[in-house]
């Protein structure tokens, strides 16, 4: 099942979203546009419906409906997020459309309540809240039938789905220095303080064809590297290995702590896109990698994903990134902050002057970069 339309009214930094969204999607626009905050709202479903979480937990680790309402929210404040997914193609495929929206008491325990939540099956309504049962009882208002497996039977595909969307950033330090973060943390884990324990969790016949598979991506990006392999030490802690290639007669061999950055995070990338076939959300994973690799990055996800049928949303600044010419218009969300009215978001191919400019020859990264460029960006050069 993919997402194919977001749907987003007064999240975070945007008044008004209404995105189409194919089997991948690169997100870019200036500093603080919200392409984090975009990705989010696919968080916040998943968080709604994973056990143990539900709708109160996924606000309040978000610090409460204050900090999700966008600051350009005026007459009509309320939070809508609405998603469309497609199961299936052609004719016979199944559409289902979920969408809520949250308010806060105005006195007492200040607690978020449902303005409304629906549920749509090939057009037909499966769940429209509130219904006769909420009314009168707004404790009801405080929990989605999405989490509750007993109400949530005849949409019970979407919860699923939305709970194994998956999400990684990962911090490289994290892995290097595993004392400076808490480990037995319960939730997400984001920035992949726990990945190795996840990755030693895989059943051993994936878990060596995966890094086999790895292993053969760095000797190509990684000057030296002939091995990667995984092991536990005395104390059960899981590692990864590497074995280097140097004038010396005996290879030499090294942990994860002492891995460069870009080699991490080209390992976790690599493990994060074979492993599954939920939706992915990727942060600038371009971040510690050599330009030549992240050239190839584009082509490398769509590979992964075709052969898994995933679909992969990508945030990224990167000009590397965006020159590649497999990028369709329709593949790239522009945001575009609008100060009170809050940020902007159109897919390329809705722009005429980025058309116009790609038919003249131009990459994605030289006719939509620019666009993100601070107007005054220029006037840096004379901090002193």
């Amino acid at each position: 099942m993919q997402f194919t339309r977001l749907k987003l009214k007064n999240w975070r930094n945007f008044t008004k979203v209404d995105l189409e969204i194919g089997e991948r999607l690169f997100i870019t626009g200036p500093n603080a546009s919200g392409k984090s905050n975009l990705l989010d709202a696919f968080r916040f479903l998943r968080d709604i419906a994973k056990t143990g979480g539900g709708l109160q937990a996924a606000v309040v680790a978000r610090g409460g409906l204050t900090k999700l309402r966008c600051l350009a929210a005026r007459r009509d404040p309320d939070v809508e997020i609405e998603v469309e997914l497609r199961d299936g193609t052609g004719s016979g495929a199944t559409v289902w459309r979920y969408g809520i929206g949250l308010r806060q008491e105005t006195r007492g325990m200040r607690r978020v309540l449902l303005t409304h939540e629906k549920v749509w099956k090939n057009g037909e309504v499966a769940l429209s809240r509130p219904d006769q049962g909420d009314r009168g009882d707004d404790l009801r208002l405080t929990e989605t039938h999405l989490e509750q497996i007993a109400a949530n039977r005849n949409f019970r595909p979407l919860a699923e789905v939305f709970q194994k969307i998956l999400y990684l950033h990962l911090v490289p330090q994290l892995l290097k220095f595993p004392h400076l973060a808490n480990r037995d943390a319960v939730g997400e884990d984001p920035f992949g303080i726990k990945f190795l324990d996840r990755m030693m969790e895989t059943p051993e016949k994936t878990r060596r064809s995966r890094l086999k598979k790895i292993e053969s991506a760095l000797r190509l990006a990684v000057p030296e590297l002939q091995e990667l392999c995984d092991l536990r030490d005395e104390k059960g802690i899981p590692h990864l290995e590497a074995v280097y290639q140097h004038w010396r007669p005996n290879a030499g061999r090294q942990r994860e702590d002492q891995f460069s950055d870009g080699t991490l995070r080209l390992i976790g990338l690599l493990w994060t896109l074979l492993d599954g076939d939920s939706l992915l959300l990727l942060e600038e994973p371009e971040l510690s990698l050599h330009t030549s690799i992240v050239a190839k990055l584009p082509e490398v996800i769509w590979k992964m994903q075709r052969s898994r049928r995933r679909q992969v949303l990508v945030s990224s600044h990167s000009t590397e990134l965006f020159s590649d010419r497999g990028i369709a218009p329709e593949e790239v969300a522009l945001l575009k902050p609008h100060g009170s009215e809050g940020t902007e978001v159109e897919l390329a191919s809705a722009k005429e002057s980025i058309r116009l400019l790609l038919e003249g020859g131009m990459s994605m990264a030289e006719a939509v970069l620019p666009m993100t460029a601070p107007a005054s960006v220029s006037q840096l050069a004379l901090f002193d």
